[in-house]
């Protein structure tokens, strides 16, 4: 059984990101993608095949053309996790800063 990826695997890489952004824009054929990037088209196949196996992009056939279709939506998988943190740090970092506060306005003991 193959694993599937998820969404952080696919954004982890700058290519990836940069398809992505590209394809929010307007759907694009593979070759359309390719002339984009310094690398193989083979490679960016590779990065397109990821990004559809993690549900960001979708990939349709019209004739013997491939065209890529960008799905962000499954992006708020990531946001809801930046949230996540966002909150989780801000409420650790009020903590630290009131217990800091506290230490300083205390009177020396003798």
């Amino acid at each position: 059984m193959e694993s599937r990826r998820d969404v952080f695997q696919a954004i982890a890489d700058p290519t990836r990101r940069q398809i992505i952004e590209m394809l929010s824009r307007q759907p694009l054929n593979v070759n359309a993608i390719s002339e984009k990037f310094d690398v193989s088209r083979q490679a960016v196949s590779l990065h397109v095949k990821i990004l559809e196996e993690c549900g960001l992009i979708v990939v349709k056939r019209q004739g013997r053309e491939r065209y890529c279709e960008a799905k962000v939506d499954k992006l708020n998988e990531v946001a809801d996790w930046v949230d996540y943190c966002r909150q989780f740090w801000t409420q650790q970092f009020k903590s630290l800063d009131k217990y800091l506060t506290n230490v300083q306005t205390q009177k020396p003991k003798k």
